[in-house]
């Protein structure tokens, strides 16, 4: 499910400058990989050892190899100002599977059950309650996160859900995106808090999706998402979304850049 390798270090050399981005508009292709662990947003200071070794006060990991060795990637971002409009301008689509195993069941960019996960923070960054293996997403300031995390957003049925029409979150909150849109079709919208400079694309993960963040080394897949700043998406037309999916399985387009 993974996009060749030539393929993705092309991708890669199409986003120097991605995240240095001050338009006043603008719009991004992102591939998110289930490796992109949400946590890890901005934190170039980290080295990350390799799959098969254990990480002490990392992220937290299978007590013995997995099939797939995945290794843990720093989530992509783009750069924002406080203030900006945030919102898909095309569903965001794929699949993940965070299961032991190659080509075990797959998760859709919404995640899995509405108030399955429930998360704690990390290195500065929030936790997160919600649905299992969602997109999500965060916004930082230049600073490498670290100290004392916010508090967490609720995205079950108790807190906000993930019907909103909108969402405001403070930086280094982490926040649900899914695929982008309400049950009823429309684009929500996520606006840029002071100080924010970056945003963040990735996943939330843990062991039975709860406790500490971590078991990202068995998640292979991807979501994409067309994200749009200050950009208003385009009312679907008959047939689009199928189009989409069309266009998307044959472009490599992907705006990416890897961490280690």
């Amino acid at each position: 499910m993974k996009y060749p390798q030539l393929i993705r270090d092309a991708c890669a050399a199409a986003t120097v400058g991605l995240l240095t981005s001050t338009a006043f508009a603008a719009s991004y292709s992102i591939q998110i990989d289930g490796s992109d662990a949400i946590w890890l947003a901005g934190r170039s200071d980290l080295v990350i050892p390799a799959a098969d070794q254990p990480w002490p006060g990392g992220l937290i990991r299978h007590g013995g190899p997995t099939p797939e060795e995945i290794l843990e990637t720093l989530p992509p971002g783009i750069g924002v100002n406080a203030g900006d409009v945030i919102q898909a301008l095309d569903p965001a689509i794929g699949g993940i599977s965070f299961f032991n195993g190659f080509g075990g069941t797959l998760f859709g960019p919404g995640g899995n059950a509405l108030s399955g996960s429930s998360l704690t923070s990390f290195g500065g960054i929030s936790a997160y309650q919600g649905p299992q293996g969602p997109l999500v997403g965060v916004f930082l300031n230049d600073d490498v996160p670290d100290g004392i995390a916010p508090a967490g957003l609720d995205f079950t049925p108790v807190g906000f859900g993930t019907d909103f029409l909108a969402l405001s979150p403070d930086l280094a909150q982490v926040f649900y995106i899914g695929d982008g849109k309400t049950s009823g079709g429309v684009f929500q919208s996520f606006t840029a808090p002071a100080g924010a400079t970056r945003l963040f694309l990735g996943i939330p993960d843990g062991f039975n999706f709860g406790g500490p963040p971590g078991a990202y080394d068995d998640n292979d897949g991807w979501y994409s998402v067309r994200i749009g700043v200050n950009e208003t998406p385009a009312v679907p037309l008959p047939g689009a979304m199928w189009l989409f999916g069309t266009a998307f399985a044959l472009s490599v387009s992907v705006a990416r850049r890897r961490g280690a």
